[in-house]
């Protein structure tokens, strides 16, 4: 197997394996969610935020993340309309629900460092999905020593609601409602980010899913993920695939397709377009 064939050739062995395998582990970073059409920094931001661009000056939903606000207020009007816009606003995707529909026949299991549920919302089962850095859906003490998590979706409609000013009431900055702390989101920055029971239960869902089929016919497709948390997916998969003894790495990546590896057995590329791949199968 390789990754240097033609593309037709590379899309008629990734069908051979994903008829063939017993089961399947996808890996997804951002990249699958831009594929999907999830632009962070293109024309749907700039409308989204217009008042927060022209007041802060920022450019980006990642970026704007780290923005020193002045007061609360200010703070969670900005991520009220951030935790809309990457969690709340478009629901389950085209291009996941695709994923699900490729997978849907065998033993598989999620494992990602995206925030956005986009696996939940376009019907992967929540309990075979991994969301090893947090997800937008649920606030957390800022402290994190508080390891109850709170659903904000109805905080999230009611703050953007109010806001005015790029600010919302003091009443609605969201806090604990057992302790009255103040509140994050549930994204992992530092050593604040809590992993509740939850969290704890899906690593290991995750891991014993590894540990049945590590010695069976696996397929790894890992999709999207760089270099800015390679340590969670991106290596471990390399390392699977090269010690597994039937396990097989298909990695989609327009930026990075290569390994850090050398000499997998079983390994296929795409630099191509994740959407476009998913359409041919």
């Amino acid at each position: 197997m390789t990754s240097t064939a033609n593309f037709s050739q590379r899309i008629d062995s990734l069908r051979k394996l994903i008829a063939e395998v017993d089961a399947i582990i996808i890996g997804a970073g951002s990249g699958l969610s831009t594929a999907a059409g999830l632009d962070y920094a293109g024309d749907d931001f700039r409308r989204e935020f217009a008042p927060w661009i022209e007041r802060y000056g920022i450019t980006d939903l990642y970026t704007s993340s780290f923005y020193p606000f002045e007061t609360e207020e200010e703070r969670w009007a900005y991520w009220a309309r951030h935790i809309w816009f990457s969690r709340f606003r478009t629901g389950g995707t085209e291009l996941y629900r695709r994923l699900l529909t490729l997978v849907g026949g065998k033993d598989w299991f999620v494992v990602t460092t995206n925030t956005d549920g986009q696996f939940e919302q376009s019907g992967f089962a929540r309990d075979r999905i991994f969301a090893t850095q947090g997800d937008y859906a649920y606030l957390q003490s800022r402290s994190g020593e508080d390891k109850d998590l709170i659903y904000c979706k109805d905080w999230v409609f009611r703050a953007m609601a109010a806001t005015e000013d790029c600010r919302i009431p003091a009443s609605l900055v969201p806090r604990h409602p057992r302790t009255g702390e103040l509140l994050s989101p549930n994204l992992r920055c530092d050593d604040t980010f809590v992993e509740d029971n939850r969290w704890h239960r899906q690593a290991e869902r995750y891991h014993d899913f590894v540990r049945d089929h590590y010695q069976g016919r696996l397929l790894l497709l890992e999709f999207g993920i760089g270099f800015n948390t390679p340590a969670i997916i991106r290596f471990p998969f390399e390392h699977m695939a090269l010690n597994f003894p039937q396990t097989a790495l298909v990695r989609f990546n327009r930026d990075n397709p290569g390994t850090y590896l050398e000499g997998l057995p079983r390994f296929i590329a795409f630099a191509e377009d994740i959407a476009a791949v998913i359409r041919q199968l």
